[in-house]
């Protein structure tokens, strides 16, 4: 673990240090803000390997704190922490974030938070929504960090559940986990403004998800979560039309069905997102991951541009629609009461 100075001002740093040097982790700590020392140019995975097992403790700047919209799943996005300790080989932030894949969790948390309100109904995704006016204005903390996999060292996320608990106004905390450790969150007066999604996929495409907790303890996790009073949610994530596929998903759902069952009151969203990959994200994957068996053949997809000029590669429109029925289809079926948010 590396400590920056900046970071040594918030006491938040040092409970972070001590937690993790309990668990037997060296702390080191940095005579500046810079990290360095996080490739060894050996190769890319040997790098990799050297940077997803390194933790920093740094502070989110004025810019960082700064919020963006994140369509199509909230109207703001903020960052408790940069990063994830998982090895999911279809990784979106090998594509989203420069440099080596460390972790990095923010010392000044409450700082963060206490900026949130200058966004209060200021959104365009859910609060300027007919459908979806309901959820609030809703902060995603979860765009570009796993927050429940490292919440037995920074405490943050049980920080912001408690935070939008107090806050006395239409608003929604979110964020998707693929960890099923959620006992930190069980205990919180989360008043109903936070809404936990677990990423999950079929079974067979579990496989390209180490580090993270199997998929059955996942789904009882999010039970005992909507048996706690969250608001909780499925999301589908990366889905891939894989041999057996449509009865894979519809036994997904028959699973998340009875971890759910006999929940009270339960509210279930459901958010279905298709793999995508771009020439930079998949030139990283697999320098990362160079013996995966990912499927990223620019010859079975369709290329599509971003917003912002960027080539993509998504599934033919006909896949697509196909895969959209099926699984829509099947929600229906298993989890009749789940509303489904988006495809994508």
């Amino acid at each position: 673990m590396l400590v920056t100075r900046a970071a040594r001002e918030w006491p938040r740093a040092r409970a972070i240090a001590d937690r993790a040097a309990a668990l037997g982790a060296e702390v080191v700590d940095l005579p500046n803000d810079r990290l360095t020392g996080l490739a060894a140019g050996v190769s890319p995975a040997a790098d990799y390997r050297l940077a997803k097992g390194t933790l920093a403790v740094v502070v989110a700047s004025p810019a960082k704190r700064r919020l963006q919209p994140i369509p199509p799943s909230a109207d703001w996005r903020f960052d408790l922490a940069e990063g994830c300790p998982a090895h999911c080989q279809y990784c979106y932030l090998a594509g989203s974030l420069a440099g080596p894949p460390i972790t990095r969790v923010y010392a000044n948390v409450e700082e963060i938070l206490g900026g949130l309100d200058a966004y209060l109904g200021q959104g365009t995704i859910t609060s300027a929504s007919t459908s979806r006016a309901g959820e609030g204005t809703t902060f995603e903390a979860s765009c570009y960090a796993d927050p429940l996999g490292i919440e037995h060292l920074t405490g943050s996320l049980a920080e912001a559940v408690t935070f939008f608990g107090r806050w006395d106004a239409p608003v929604q905390l979110r964020f998707t986990t693929k960890f099923a450790d959620v006992s930190p969150l069980l205990g919180l007066e989360h008043g109903g403004r936070t809404r936990v999604r677990m990423s999950v996929n079929a079974a067979d495409l579990i496989r390209f998800e180490g580090g993270t907790s199997p998929l059955g303890e996942r789904l009882g996790a999010l039970g005992r979560l909507a048996r706690a009073g969250y608001k909780v949610g499925l999301t589908v994530a990366p889905i891939q039309p894989v041999a057996g596929w449509r009865e894979g998903y519809d036994a997904l759902f028959t699973a998340a069905a009875r971890a759910l069952d006999g929940a009270p009151d339960l509210d279930l969203t459901a958010e279905l997102i298709t793999h995508r990959f771009t020439p930079k994200s998949k030139g990283v994957l697999q320098g990362w991951y160079p013996a995966s068996k990912l499927e990223m053949d620019e010859a079975q997809r369709s290329r599509k541009l971003t917003k912002f000029g960027s080539v993509k590669h998504v599934y033919p429109a006909a896949t697509m629609k196909e895969m959209r029925a099926e699984l829509t289809a099947a929600l229906a079926r298993r989890l009749p009461s789940a509303k489904v948010l988006y495809w994508t």
